[in-house]
């Protein structure tokens, strides 16, 4: 989701002519094989793990050519990136002209693809890559181009006939975004978006040629009630979707401003949706940023390992011939990637937040366990983690913990403990011993403001559940740990959030219905009494479940799909 483009902005000058031939030739000489651990497709299914690969939008705008995608998709294989799964090289929005031709065909702009987009895509895939294009599911894209959708005012779609289009240059994955959707007058607007993604989900399969489909339509209800409607129906027509606000785009007039506070705001809106996303269904949190202009390294590893911990695709999006061997040494770390690609597909929980740190905890397929501790703060920040807080209920539990930074291995930790320095991130792959059981499902249960853009800043988004009844600014206290147990038992400090007098209550737990809380995946927590569990600036209180109430809908701590 963007801003639509002021058109003012044109091609880079003086750029030469690709020689195809050439790269391909390199490509036959350098191709890399899939990397280990990246899952193949089971009957037809696609990413089953989190897309990795390179676009061009965030870095260069519409400011790029042919040769600026193929001088990346060069990068990718000589830097070693795309043996690490960065395998998908994306065109965004911009490569193609406002007008179709006689039969209808989207056409590349000649000056940007003097030979077309189909040499583009053979040359991306003689170098052992992934090919993807950008469209829109309106009748223009964000830069006023044309777009696939319904013409204003009415009509005929393209949907399928791009689709074949895209199909014989050979795309492998698109993406669709969401601007100028035609409404027709006294329709919805949840109506019109749900019917253009869905048919381009049936052009696609209409097509046949096995297309990752990642779409925008969420981020274009940010900051309303049709926000979750739109995240309940969008997984079942492709495989990764944007939620809200774009990542800050790189200027080049000003190349060192700060960007983290947008990573922040993107990790912050995304966090909680854990519930929504399964293998082969993922949240996207945008771009990988780091190591461009306005990052700084301590920054890159925040992005890398939140991202990672919350499952989120990794799509690069930088000038990658210009990263340095430390940026590139950070976002080709494979003891990382290998968190955000686990089969298991979990997003992380929210273990605590207080002013400076969050803390994250996520399980993996093999029956180990990722924890990060990101500091937001530009001071470095004193960490210690417990196994009680991350669910382990056995008073022998001990961890056994890699730093994946570093490498460095620690055994038979009762505590967790290091220093995080300012606007960085550690992550730790631990093994727990046999004295630490299953854990339960611990951690935040956090309530989300659902407001637009950068002006409500990270702090005002999420708040924390205390056990004292209240929702508020997170602290990370041990009144905000809450464990849900079976049949949807929400315990904190002792006792269970329960039911009395039709109010809620936290009472000594004895295992009764009024205890007992229906999650649905809309975000509701509904009694026995059928109805929603409500907060506000005087407490909690039950309350008639309305639509998508801000002040009705909750992220628990994760197991994956949750109650229906």
């Amino acid at each position: 989701m963007r801003e639509q483009l002021g058109m003012g902005r044109g091609i880079r000058r003086g750029v030469r002519i690709p020689a195809y031939l050439r790269m391909v030739l390199l490509g036959a000489l350098v191709f890399c094989a899939a990397p280990a651990g990246r899952a193949a497709p089971i009957n037809g299914n696609l990413a089953l793990v989190p897309p990795m690969g390179w676009n061009d939008w965030a870095h260069y705008q519409c400011n790029f050519t042919a040769q600026t995608i193929l001088d990346n998709a060069q990068a990718l294989v000589k830097t070693g990136l795309a043996a690490r799964g960065y395998d998908t090289v994306t065109i965004d929005d911009c490569w193609m002209l406002k007008d179709r031709d006689a039969n209808g065909n989207l056409q590349p702009d000649p000056q940007r693809f003097p030979h077309g987009m189909k040499a583009v895509a053979d040359t991306v895939h003689g170098l052992g890559l992934k090919f993807g294009i950008y469209e829109d599911s309106g009748y223009d894209t964000c830069g006023g181009f044309a777009g696939s959708g319904v013409p204003k005012g009415g009509g005929k779609d393209h949907f399928l006939q791009d689709a074949k289009l895209f199909a014989s240059w050979g795309v492998d994955y698109l993406k669709l975004d969401g601007c100028n959707v035609w409404v027709p007058k006294g329709g919805s607007k949840n109506a019109a978006y749900r019917s253009a993604y869905a048919a381009e989900a049936e052009a696609l399969k209409q097509v046949g040629r096995p297309t990752v489909f990642s779409e925008s339509a969420p981020a274009y209800f940010q900051g309303t009630p049709g926000w979750y409607t739109v995240l309940t129906w969008v997984k079942g027509d492709g495989q990764l979707w944007r939620e809200g606000t774009d990542i800050a785009t790189f200027d080049a007039a000003n190349a060192d401003k700060p960007r983290f506070d947008s990573v922040l705001w993107n990790y912050a809106y995304n966090l909680p949706l854990g519930r929504f996303q399964e293998p082969g269904n993922w949240n996207d949190a945008d771009f990988i940023i780091g190591g461009d202009g306005g990052i700084t390294l301590a920054e890159t590893r925040s992005q890398l390992a939140l991202w990672s911990m919350m499952s989120a695709p990794l799509i690069l999006s930088s000038d990658l011939d210009k990263l340095s061997p430390q940026a590139i040494g950070i976002l080709s770390n494979r003891a990382v990637i290998a968190v955000d690609q686990d089969p298991l597909g979990r997003e992380a929980t929210l273990v605590r937040r207080n002013q400076q740190v969050d803390v994250l905890f996520k399980p993996l397929q093999d029956g180990d366990y990722a924890i990060a501790a990101a500091n937001r703060d530009s001071q470095p920040v004193r960490v210690e983690l417990h196994p009680a807080e991350l669910g382990f209920a056995g008073s022998g539990c001990r961890l056994d913990a890699q730093n994946l930074w570093t490498g460095s291995r620690q055994t038979s930790l009762s505590t967790l403990q290091t220093e995080v320095a300012g606007q960085d991130a550690e992550i730790w792959r631990v093994h727990a011993g046999s004295g630490c059981g299953r854990p339960t499902r611990t951690g935040a249960i956090v309530a989300t403001a659902n407001v637009p853009g950068h002006d409500h800043g990270f702090e005002g988004y999420a708040q924390c559940l205390s056990a004292a009844g209240n929702v508020g600014e997170c602290q990370g206290s041990q009144a905000e740990s809450w464990t849900v147990a079976a049949g949807g038992v929400l315990k904190a400090e002792g006792k269970c959030l329960g039911v009395e007098g039709g109010k809620p209550v936290m009472q000594a737990c004895a295992g009764g219905a009024a205890e007992h809380w229906r999650y649905t995946l809309a975000g509701n927590l509904i009694s026995g009494g059928h109805q929603c569990l409500t907060g506000g600036e005087s407490g909690l209180s039950l309350a008639a479940c309305g639509h998508n109430r801000t002040d009705q809908i909750w992220s628990l701590p994760n197991e994956g799909a949750p109650h229906r």
